[in-house]
């Protein structure tokens, strides 16, 4: 298990803060244990929760050139044929995977390919599980093209609590499966979107994990 490295800035936040008012308890209500005891344990409460949610564990990938892997922690919440109008601009299968503030938060390519397509898009912070946040919120759109020709789109989506969406992939980048290619801050949901016909794994209600699930089949 190691932590991540996008959460050393919100570490840091939290040791000085709790610095602070372990300080203020103790030099100015000297005379209130009760006021030191409620710093040590908010202080040791936020310490564990910011080193939970960027907890960044080490796994054994599951690899196939013609399955799609899980790019996220989290319950399948969406299987429907939707139309995919940025992209696509055609009906796809979307699937979606919401992610908890318990989850790890780790993104990565479902399949290995060639980045055809990225764009970021600042946005609202609806929450995630609302239809109108895969349009509306802030968002990145990376498509992945198969060595076969088939391209996959997914998602990263920001939440009402999540609103940091960090990415590390361009246009043209080598995709490696289950490579890491982002990381949303404190959960959200990640959209997919495969051509009609695709053999999915999952069903509405199942919970998978990132770089390990297989969610369907090329």
């Amino acid at each position: 298990m190691k932590f991540h490295k996008e959460g050393w800035p919100s570490l840091a936040i939290v040791l000085l803060f709790s610095a602070i008012i372990i300080f203020i308890a103790r030099h100015f209500f000297p005379e209130y244990p009760i006021a030191h005891w409620f710093a040590y344990l908010l202080s040791a409460f936020l310490t564990i929760v910011i080193v939970q949610f960027f907890r960044h564990p080490t796994r054994k990938h599951t690899l196939g050139d013609n399955l799609i892997i899980a790019p996220a922690d989290g319950k399948v919440v969406v299987i429907e044929e939707t139309p995919e109008l940025e992209y696509f601009k055609d009906k796809r299968l979307q699937v979606s995977i919401f992610m908890s503030p318990i989850n790890v938060h780790v993104n990565r390519y479902p399949i290995a390919g060639l980045v055809s397509f990225f764009k970021y898009h600042p946005g609202k912070f609806l929450a995630a599980w609302e239809p109108k946040s895969s349009t509306d919120n802030e968002r990145t759109t990376v498509v992945v093209k198969h060595k076969n020709g088939t391209e996959i789109l997914f998602r990263q989506i920001a939440g009402a609590l999540a609103r940091r969406i960090v990415w590390y992939c361009k246009e043209g980048d080598v995709a490696e499966q289950c490579g890491e290619m982002g990381f949303i801050k404190f959960g959200s949901r990640v959209d997919l979107f495969f051509p009609i016909g695709t053999k999915l794994n999952v069903k509405i209600g199942d919970v998978v994990k990132g770089s390990q699930s297989v969610i369907g089949e090329l």
